[in-house]
């Protein structure tokens, strides 16, 4: 099952781990779509994860491409993404999103989109709050996972970058 289209461009521009994170992410879906398994599992959550983390990168390296964080903040680990998209949030790197997005109605619709998938994909999904203990049905682990898919896509078609190899990110310093 290929939820990320290998002629695409969104494959195109993903890097070699993110790739293997989305086809990790493919052959879950696959196992867990069989009626057989459905009913042996109370929450689908895991089946988000390769999706969440590889968002979380693909995000980094949008940014990156874009000249939104530097090298520094690509490889550290320090930087934190979902500050950065957080619309409430404008301390930090002056508001990346803003930057990016600029004033057009259509990308900072995007941004709104790209913040909105990040909280509903992995902020909801992967942290435990014991007054709002919350499990994944099936359908709605996929409906995530179609949303991740989605955003990554209309960014890629929307913003005007150019791919760049993991090569050429390790060169600039």
């Amino acid at each position: 099952m290929d939820l990320v289209k290998r002629e695409s461009a969104l494959w195109s521009y993903l890097t070699s781990d993110l790739r293997e994170l989305i086809e990790d992410g493919e052959r879950l879906v696959v196992y867990i779509t069989r009626e057989d398994q459905k009913g042996d599992i109370s929450d689908f959550s895991f089946a988000v994860f390769p999706f969440a983390k590889a968002y979380e990168g693909f995000l980094k390296k949008l940014f990156f491409d874009l000249g939104m964080i530097s090298h520094e903040d690509y490889y550290g680990d320090e930087i934190r993404i979902g500050r950065i998209l957080n619309p409430r949030y404008i301390k930090e790197h002056s508001s990346v999103a803003k930057r990016m997005f600029g004033h057009s109605q259509a990308r900072k619709a995007l941004s709104e989109e790209l913040w909105e998938t990040w909280r509903i994909g992995r902020n909801r999904v992967f942290h435990y709050f014991p007054h709002n203990f919350r499990k994944l049905s099936y359908e709605e682990a996929m409906d995530i996972v179609y949303e991740i898919v989605r955003s990554m896509t209309k960014a890629v078609d929307m913003c005007d970058i150019e791919v760049t190899s993991l090569a050429d990110i390790k060169k600039v310093k």
